[in-house]
């Protein structure tokens, strides 16, 4: 079984990554460069040698500015010339312009039980965020428990850390790995996806359990209402019947790294990278309207192969499954909408922790029989992110943030 191998792998590449960023702290602002050649030395660490591809009139990547263990990249409604850098030890850094912020937009260091899989994972702003300055963070709790909580700004740059409200919080005591990681609004309503809670192959049976919100994809309104900390929308799948009415979706692993696809009109859909157990990796891409209520098969199956018992009537496929061992644990991804790339244009693009290369395909197949290489390869990609103008960002845990250009 290999359920611990991600937080391992996140551990290993944590403590390398901290050599190397905790030297950029408190320094001025860095100035964007250009990534290191396929031939130019860099940090390695575990699964990648650190080197990072470039070449003339091709896809590449662009070394923007350096962080502590950086896992998430956003953009803000209203903020086109910012983007938020979420570090795991718990802060949230602001790059303007191209420059990374000395001071934080957030530090909640002290709430943040941080290391292996858990910390500051994941960070979301709403759509009204210009007006309403609201805003949420998921992290892990000094418990472990998986926590989102709601924060409002003080100026474009800087959060105000005593208005923290906490939202929900999901128990997760019992392992340390498998916390899910990723928040996106799609409209007022923000979704989540947990992990299973960890131990081999769901041990707890949290995944196929409409009881828990382990395991599971999560849609709520945030908003504190009635004197309630959020709200379930009545559309979701569950309402007014047995289950949790917060699921929007279940059987997901570890859905770390997942996102929408919003370029089709009127019809987004949702890609979920779900990391894998023992032999395979896998990605979900289903249109919105299917994804409400799927079952995505963890623990019955694993990518397309039987593992557990349980019935496999309803089950959802992925429409891709990478093999161990040269892939480990899937980071997604998203559909590339900006202009500047046209080459890479309406395709999903991901990596895995193991294996640098990022590769795509085309969204929108029942069956992704390849996912071709790119020709980029960076070290420990943790995830992707985009601005208001569709420029796509990467985080690398060993401190990097690139910028996909050509």
């Amino acid at each position: 079984m290999r359920p611990a191998a991600f937080g391992v792998l996140f551990s290993m590449i944590a403590m390398a990554a901290t050599a190397t960023a905790c030297a950029d702290e408190g320094s001025a602002p860095t100035a964007e460069r250009p990534a290191p050649t396929a031939g130019s030395q860099s940090p390695t660490g575990p699964g990648g040698d650190g080197r990072v591809s470039a070449g003339r009139g091709n896809p590449r990547l662009v070394r923007v500015a350096d962080f502590n263990r950086p896992i998430e990249v956003k953009s803000a409604p209203g903020f086109p010339r910012l983007m938020f850098v979420v570090e795991q030890e718990g802060r949230v850094r602001v790059l303007r312009r191209g420059r990374k912020l000395a001071r934080p937009f957030l530090d909640i260091r002290g709430r943040v039980e941080s290391g292996g899989e858990r910390g500051l994972l994941s960070i979301a702003f709403p759509p009204d965020y210009r007006k309403s300055k609201r805003f949420y963070v998921y992290y892990t709790d000094s418990t472990g428990d998986v926590r989102v909580d709601e924060f409002r700004r003080r100026t474009a740059v800087r959060a105000r850390r005593s208005s923290g409200r906490p939202v929900i919080t999901v128990p997760h005591r019992k392992n340390a790995n498998h916390n899910g990681g990723q928040l996106h609004f799609l409209g007022n309503h923000l979704y989540f996806g947990t992990g299973d809670g960890g131990g081999a192959g769901d041990s707890d049976g949290n995944a196929q359990n409409l009881g828990s919100l382990l395991g599971k994809m999560i849609r709520i309104d945030p908003r504190a209402k009635s004197g309630r900390p959020y709200s379930v929308p009545k559309s979701n799948p569950f309402v007014d019947q047995t289950g949790r009415d917060e699921i929007f979706a279940y059987g997901l692993r570890n859905p770390f790294r997942w996102s929408f696809d919003l370029t089709t009109a009127k019809k987004p859909r949702m890609i979920i990278a779900d990391v894998g157990e023992d032999e395979f990796e896998e990605v979900n891409d289903l249109p919105l309207n299917r994804a409400r209520g799927a079952d995505f098969g963890w623990n019955i199956f694993e990518g397309f192969s039987r593992f557990g018992g349980g019935s496999a009537s309803g089950t959802t496929r992925p429409v891709l499954v990478l093999g161990h061992p040269k892939s480990c644990s899937v980071i997604g991804g998203l559909v590339v909408e900006g202009r500047k790339v046209p080459a890479l244009r309406g395709r999903y693009i991901f990596t895995d922790l193991c294996d640098n290369r990022i590769r795509s395909f085309r969204p929108g197949s029942e069956r992704v029989r390849s996912a071709p290489p790119t020709g980029l390869t960076a070290p420990q990609i943790s995830s992707f992110g985009a601005n208001r103008r569709g420029t796509v960002f990467m985080t690398s845990l060993q401190g990097p943030l690139y910028r996909l250009a050509q």
